[in-house]
């Protein structure tokens, strides 16, 4: 079945699910997680809506993802020393095992898809 995601930039934060704080944070503020994500889990490929408030943290996902971000604008780390700007209307690719820190200086929205 196909699923869809509408209106990804322009709903509002209180139409997604509350997430929480962010599992490693890095000093204060503390990031917070929100999103929704429509998958059965374990049954297909992860996707939906993912957005984190000014924060920074370290980067938990060793899965490969595609993202393009819709509002926002952070600076990824990659441990490996690149350092990604990111801002609304950039669609990045991250191999597996792609860890490092996020640095999210405004409040940014991604649709995602975590890769098998």
């Amino acid at each position: 079945m196909i699923k869809r995601l509408a209106n990804t930039a322009g709903l509002t934060s209180a139409a997604l699910e509350d997430w929480g704080k962010v599992a490693e944070p890095i000093g204060t503020p503390v990031a917070q997680l929100r999103g929704t994500s429509p998958t059965e889990k374990d049954k297909e490929p992860d996707f939906g809506i993912w957005e984190c408030s000014p924060g920074k943290w370290k980067r938990q996902i060793r899965k490969a993802e595609f993202a393009h971000f819709v509002a926002g604008h952070c600076t990824f780390h990659a441990d490996n020393g690149q350092v990604i700007e990111i801002k609304a209307g950039d669609a990045l690719y991250f191999p597996a095992e792609s860890l490092g820190v996020w640095e999210i200086h405004e409040t940014v929205r991604k649709t995602y898809i975590l890769l098998p």
